[in-house]
């Protein structure tokens, strides 16, 4: 595919709407309005207990309280890690010693450019989170079975969450 025109129609400070026009080779051809995003690091904070730290915010999309894992959005120029790492700090305190990647994936690819990247974040020391002022956000430890449990149970509905503790659990296996 080539992309033959992108012109921007919404601006704000996490997003951007685009109107992109692109054809292969065959002349096939797709337009589509897209969310352009920079994307998002995930933190998966596992305690020592292999307990899952979760945060529960206000999310006005959704029009509910959700539990999910913390995230956030890459800043300008920051790599995956370099937000994940900072991110954590912000929204729970904490601070991780030993970080790994778990996965990477579009959340939403028909019309949304955000990729999201989910570390595990483990040998944790507690600190003063530092959340953004429109954030409210509370925080949680879960044993890996109540995580389970409300993911079962349609208590967590969040894909990055539900993403994250799946992998995190079959690569334990």
């Amino acid at each position: 595919m080539k992309l033959i025109s992108s012109e921007e129609k919404f601006k704000s400070k996490i997003f951007t709407v685009t109107e992109d026009h692109a054809t292969d080779p065959g002349g096939f051809e797709i337009r589509r309005a897209i969310v352009q995003h920079p994307g998002s690091a995930v933190m998966m904070a596992v305690d020592d207990k292999k307990r899952i730290l979760l945060v529960r915010q206000y999310r006005l999309p959704a029009r509910q309280y959700l539990w999910e894992l913390p995230a956030g959005k890459l800043d300008a120029g920051e790599k995956p890690l370099q937000a994940a790492k900072r991110e954590l700090i912000e929204e729970t305190g904490y601070r991780a010693k030993k970080w790994k990647k778990l996965i990477s994936y579009f959340p939403s690819p028909g019309f949304l450019a955000e990729k999201m990247t989910i570390f595990l974040a483990t040998d944790l020391k507690e600190g003063e989170a530092q959340p953004m002022e429109d954030e409210r956000i509370e925080k949680q430890w879960f044993a890996r079975k109540e995580v389970a449990a409300m993911i079962e149970e349609g208590k967590v509905i969040d894909s990055k969450t539900i993403i994250g503790y799946y992998h995190w659990r079959a690569q334990r296996k």
